[in-house]
């Protein structure tokens, strides 16, 4: 008899707790991320992330929104300073009141969109829920974006750890030497976007040519995804669905008809040339393509000082393109054909200056684009050129 009361003890609390924890996750409140593909264009060719809360019990959709931002008369100037403001923004997932939803934005933009579900109790699912309503009150949704370390990715992988703890992430990097720059390169180089690539190349410094870390890769929507289902909070997954919710028809991006290292290749000859000949055409167009050529790499190189000095881009900081971009060449620009023994000084540095960069290319502490490598050959070969040419009278 004993033996039989224990048996439906058993079956009874077995019951009740059962009972109970069906209780606990009928609170009507789903989470999830959603992950949207790359676009075409390159604003949104890193894709882009946001949080999901469906409230049965109040009938709403809503999407938590971090990379939001106003396009003011002072944006550019913000913008490059580095000192716009994104905030957190809440929509719709489906259209209302005439206005296209999250979900059908995306797709007449032709990109994909998965949703994760996330596997959390009521209690869990609630209180990030609250979290997310109070960030997007006036007086918190904003906040300085910074595209590797604070941004639309990243504020929600802050969110819902600071939620919900302990927060445990496995590896999610395919490679341990992998840079900032490596990420973004596959990204770039899928989309064919070789002249963006040389831009970013140009404009971002050293620091995104150190190693990342599994937590920072996640500045990445794709990352966070890889994140998100490979995260464990308290022991178990932090994920319990994955489903497309939108899948886009894979489109083949078209790259420009000439890319940067045909276009500085045919360069490089075109001025080697004409540097060879004696031509009065040749001589004549150098006379033109030297003050060009140096007023160009000059005011560039102003401008990456100023990205670097001026502004509060981290990732534009410790620029060795200011080996070839150099800001004084803008000033030579103007005495380009002077005789003054100083140009010619000027002018033999700014020689062995690309030479050095041209053998130390491979081993320098930030990977240059290697399309600039005829393009730093032009401005040797029109240095030294130029260098002989104050003394003998020559272009």
């Amino acid at each position: 008899m004993k033996f039989f009361t224990r048996i439906f003890a058993l079956l009874l609390t077995l019951h009740f707790s059962f009972f109970s924890q069906a209780q606990s996750d009928s609170c009507n409140i789903t989470v999830s991320l959603l992950t949207a593909g790359p676009g075409d264009e390159l604003y949104s060719i890193f894709g882009h992330s946001a949080l999901r809360v469906v409230d049965k019990t109040r009938n709403t959709d809503l999407v938590f929104n971090y990379g939001t931002f106003e396009f003011g008369d002072d944006f550019y100037q913000k913008f490059i300073k580095g000192d716009l403001l994104y905030f957190s923004s809440i929509e719709q997932f489906n259209n209302h009141d005439g206005y296209l939803g999250f979900l059908n934005e995306y797709k007449e933009e032709g990109r994909s969109i998965q949703e994760q579900i996330l596997n959390l109790s009521c209690q869990q699912k609630q209180k990030l829920y609250d979290a997310l309503k109070t960030n997007a009150l006036p007086q918190n949704r904003y906040y300085l974006y910074e595209f590797l370390f604070d941004n639309c990715s990243t504020r929600l992988r802050d969110i819902v750890e600071k939620n919900n703890s302990p927060f445990s992430t496995r590896n999610i990097l395919e490679n341990k030497s992998l840079t900032f720059r490596d990420l973004i390169y596959s990204y770039l180089n899928r989309g064919k976007q070789y002249w963006s690539k040389l831009g970013i190349d140009i404009l971002l410094g050293a620091n995104m040519d150190r190693k990342v870390t599994n937590r920072e890769a996640m500045f990445l929507p794709e990352y966070l995804l890889k994140g998100f289902d490979s995260t464990t909070v308290n022991g178990k997954p932090l994920v319990s669905e994955k489903r497309t919710l939108f899948d886009a028809p894979n489109n083949t991006a078209s790259a420009a008809p000439v890319t940067p290292m045909v276009a500085f290749s045919f360069l490089f000859a075109l001025v080697g040339f004409c540097s060879l000949v004696k031509y009065p055409s040749a001589k004549m167009f150098l006379k033109i393509f030297d003050p060009a050529l140096f007023f160009l790499t000059g005011a560039l190189g102003i401008l990456l000082v100023f990205m670097w000095a001026g502004t509060s881009h981290m990732e534009c900081k410790n620029n060795l393109n200011l080996l070839w971009a150099v800001p004084t060449h803008f000033v030579i620009a103007f005495f380009v054909n002077s005789n003054k023994k100083w140009v010619k000084t000027y002018f033999k540095l700014t020689a062995w200056l690309s030479l050095l960069l041209l053998i130390c290319w491979i081993i320098l502490p930030q990977a240059l684009n290697v399309a600039l490598i005829p393009l730093v050959g032009v401005l040797f070969l029109r240095s030294q050129k130029r260098s002989k040419a104050i003394v003998n009278g020559q272009s």
